[in-house]
C-alpha cells in the first residue's frame, strides 16, 4: 500500500503514537523541576566536576550515579566515598521521598541544613568520616521513620538531642567520635528496636542512664573515651543480647555491677581493670575494638 493511500485519521493515529513514544522515552527517570534543582544545587556546592563518578546533567536523572528514582521521586541519593566536597543546599529537606541519603566517606564541611528534618520518609542518614560541624538539630526525632543514623567522625558539637528518642524505629545510633558534651539523655532508652548504640569519643559527662537498660535488643553498646562518672547501672544485666561493651577511658566511680551481666557471651569487652580485676571475663585483647575497625569499613559493603 502507497502512504499517500493511508487514511489520514490512521496516519494521524502512527503520528500520536509516535509522539508518546518519545515523550514516554523523555519523562522515564525524570522528576519534578523542584527536586531536579535541588540535585543540581547539591553537585554544584559539592565540587561535581571532580567527583570519582560524575552526573550528566543532560541524561535522564534516573541514570545519575547514585540517584534512585520511583514514581517521579528522588527515593534515594548514595555517593559513598565520592569525593564530595563543601556544603550540603540548605534545600535537601525538599527531597520529601527520599528514604536514603548516604554521603558517607567524603569530605563535606559546615553545618548540617535545618531542612533535614523535613525528609519524614528518611530510614537511612549515613554522614560519616566527614567534617560536619555544628548541632544535630534538636527536632531530628521528627524523622520517625529512620532506621540508621550514623555520623561518626565528623566535629558535630553540642548536646544529643533528648528526641532522639522519639525514633522507636532506630535499630543503629553512632555518634562516636564528635565533640558532643553534656550527658546521655535518658529518652534514648526508649529507643526499644536499638541494635548498635555508639558515643564513643566525645565529651560526655555525668552517670549512665539506668534507662538504657531497657533496650533488651541491643548488641553493642560503645560509651569508651569519655568523662562519663558513676556507676554500671543495674538494669544492664538485662541487656541478654549484648556483645560489644566498650566503658574504658571514663571517669566510673564503680564497676560493682558488671559481675550481674552475661558477660561469658561478650565478643568484645574493653574495661579499666582498677580494683575489678577478680571479675571474670572472657579473654578477648584489648585495644581490638569495633568502633575503631568501623572507621575504615570497605567500600564495597557500601
Amino acid at each position: 500500500m502507497k502512504i499517500d493511500t493511508i487514511p489520514t485519521g490512521f496516519k494521524k493515529g502512527i503520528w500520536s503514537l509516535f509522539m508518546l513514544c518519545c515523550m514516554i522515552q523523555t519523562i522515564i527517570g525524570q522528576v519534578s523541576e523542584n527536586e531536579r534543582n535541588v540535585l543540581i544545587e547539591l553537585y554544584t556546592q559539592t565540587g561535581g566536576a571532580a567527583w570519582v563518578h560524575q552526573w550528566d546533567l543532560e541524561d535522564p536523572i534516573s541514570s545519575w550515579y547514585g540517584i534512585t528514582v520511583e514514581n517521579h521521586h528522588v527515593t534515594s541519593i548514595n555517593l559513598f566515598n565520592n569525593n564530595l566536597v563543601g556544603n550540603l543546599p540548605e534545600r535537601i529537606g525538599d527531597l520529601s521521598h527520599l528514604k536514603t541519603l548516604n554521603l558517607a566517606f567524603n569530605t563535606l564541611s559546615g553545618e548540617l541544613p535545618l531542612s533535614i528534618i523535613e525528609l519524614s520518609r528518611l530510614q537511612e542518614l549515613k554522614l560519616e568520616m566527614n567534617r560536619i560541624k555544628g548541632p544535630l538539630p534538636e527536632a531530628i526525632g521528627q524523622l520517625e521513620q529512620l532506621r540508621e543514623l550514623s555520623v561518626f567522625n565528623n566535629f558535630l558539637s553540642g548536646e544529643i538531642p533528648s528526641s532522639l528518642g522519639n525514633i522507636k524505629t532506630l535499630k543503629v545510633l553512632n555518634l562516636s567520635s564528635n565533640n558532643f558534651k553534656g550527658t546521655i539523655p535518658e529518652t534514648l532508652g526508649k529507643l526499644e528496636n536499638l541494635e548498635v548504640l555508639g558515643l564513643f569519643e566525645n565529651g560526655l559527662n555525668g552517670s549512665i542512664p539506668n534507662e538504657l537498660g531497657n533496650l533488651v535488643k541491643l548488641e553493642e553498646l560503645v560509651l569508651a573515651n569519655n568523662q562519663l562518672n558513676g556507676g554500671i547501672p543495674e538494669e544492664f544485666d538485662q541487656l541478654a543480647s549484648l556483645r560489644v561493651f566498650q566503658i574504658q577511658n571514663n571517669r566510673f566511680d564503680s564497676l560493682q555491677n558488671l559481675d550481674k551481666m552475661n558477660s561469658q557471651e561478650f565478643l568484645v569487652f574493653d574495661h579499666d581493670q582498677k580494683e575489678e580485676d577478680h571479675l571474670k571475663f572472657k579473654d578477648i585483647t584489648a585495644g581490638k575494638t569495633r568502633m575503631a575497625d568501623t572507621k575504615f569499613e570497605d567500600a564495597d559493603d557500601h
